[in-house]
């Protein structure tokens, strides 16, 4: 998946286009420059296609404010790591000199520029836009990022230009690509490293010493795939050197490139809030999921210590349970001859079609087990289901009250769905439709 940076002086509406263009709320909007510290990261998804959007914080040229820096830092960073750039200006204030400074740094960058003169939504604010033609751009918008007026002119040329881009080679081998990604220091460098049986990775004690994401083509006993290290995940506000965020970025990039990841945890510290994060990201991008609990060997051990921290992983993990979990030491290599068969596994179970009359013959089993509930007396009565197209398994369940299946009976046919067809480490989406 490409992405594209929205960069920008503070206070010109950045956050509220990435807003709009996500559909989400993620980022806050104030009228105080600077209020964009760390990136934001969001997808998009638009006429079939998607990419990844990063909303910057404010570029601001020589000045002592520490944030405001970093947040230049940033902006430069995003120029290099993009596909596309939207340059956001603000109709009110005119082309200022800091816009001047940050249009030529988007010249020499050679990359797609998009830019958008922003708060356009009368008349007079047409005439006054005319004026950032003179910037030079291939790509001029002008919109308002509150409206949304504008913004879908915008992303069709932003979709058009980011088909033109070739896709990775790890992309065009047609072997499963399997990430191990992580908090740093995890030990997914010593891990490849033991899958592969030679130093194919510097390993160092200090954390974040990967910095780009590294692509091998596992090929032993049997068994080929590409595997994928990345830099580890920090939370953000340890995001505080140039290179974390190349690491950032780039492992963003390999979940999208992933078919199954390898979500490592350290057994000594458990699984963290940063871990549940990441978790999250691979369940959102529809990413098989495999977690490996590494430095088992630091652990005091009694009766039943490992099946007593898959509970507690499980519980914290809830609802999504159905995941293979392995522990594992990278050093001493326990365990980890058990990875590669796991994750093709996941892999196969990723891409399971399931026939019609199978998928309708295991829902009425599950329906004669339990009925779901009444709703006003009537009862609900699910006809029949079908497997949709898409990256993990989907089904279309119809029935005469498909708004009446609550939670608790949606987790229930996921459940009888998962057992009867082995959908182990993959997230599945079930929709109701009315027949």
């Amino acid at each position: 998946m490409q992405t594209v940076a929205i960069v920008g002086r503070p206070n010109v509406g950045k956050s509220t286009l990435f807003n709009r263009l996500t559909g989400s709320r993620k980022a806050i909007v104030d009228d105080l420059s600077g209020v964009t510290r760390d990136r934001i990261y969001g997808e998009v998804e638009w006429n079939g296609m998607e990419f990844n959007l990063i909303d910057t914080g404010g570029y601001v040229k020589n000045t002592d404010d520490v944030f405001e820096k970093e947040i230049k830092k940033q902006v430069k960073l995003a120029i290099n790591e993009a596909h596309a750039i939207i340059f956001v200006l603000d109709v009110m204030t005119g082309i200022t000199d800091l816009d001047d400074e940050v249009a030529d740094m988007l010249r020499r960058s050679g990359k797609a520029i998009f830019l958008v003169v922003n708060k356009v939504d009368n008349y007079e604010r047409q005439l006054l836009a005319n004026e950032f033609y003179s910037l030079g751009f291939d790509y001029n918008f002008f919109l308002s990022s509150i409206s949304g007026s504008g913004t879908g002119e915008l992303l069709n040329d932003i979709i058009d230009h980011l088909k033109t881009i070739p896709a990775p080679m790890s992309e065009k081998l047609d072997l499963p690509k399997f990430t191990l990604i992580g908090r740093p220091n995890v030990g997914k460098s010593s891990l490849l490293n033991a899958l592969l049986g030679q130093e194919r990775t510097i390993v160092s004690d200090v954390a974040g010493t990967t910095r780009d994401s590294i692509h091998t083509h596992y090929s032993l006993y049997g068994k080929n795939c590409i595997l994928i290290d990345t830099a580890g995940i920090r939370k953000k506000k340890n995001v505080d050197e140039d290179l974390e965020f190349y690491s950032v970025i780039r492992s963003m990039r390999a979940i999208d490139e992933s078919d199954v990841c390898m979500v490592m945890v350290d057994a000594t510290l458990g699984m963290e809030q940063q871990d549940l994060l990441i978790l999250r990201q691979v369940e959102q991008k529809k990413k098989g999921l495999v977690i490996l609990v590494n430095k088992w060997d630091l652990v005091e051990k009694e009766t039943n210590t490992m099946k007593k921290m898959e509970e507690e992983l499980k519980k914290k993990i809830a609802p999504f349970t159905d995941v293979p979990i392995i522990f594992i030491s990278a050093l001493e290599k326990t365990r980890i001859s058990r990875i590669i068969d796991a994750c093709l596994e996941v892999y196969e179970n990723k891409n399971r079609k399931i026939t019609t009359s199978k998928l309708n013959e295991a829902i009425q089993e599950a329906i004669e087990a339990t009925q779901p509930p009444a709703h006003r007396g009537h009862l609900i009565k699910i006809k029949y289901g079908t497997q949709l197209p898409g990256q993990v398994p989907t089904f279309a369940l119809f029935c005469n009250y498909p708004r009446e299946i609550k939670e608790p009976y949606r987790n229930y046919l996921e459940k009888r769905l998962r057992a009867t067809f082995n959908f182990t480490g993959v997230p599945i989406n079930l929709f109701f439709r009315e027949k």
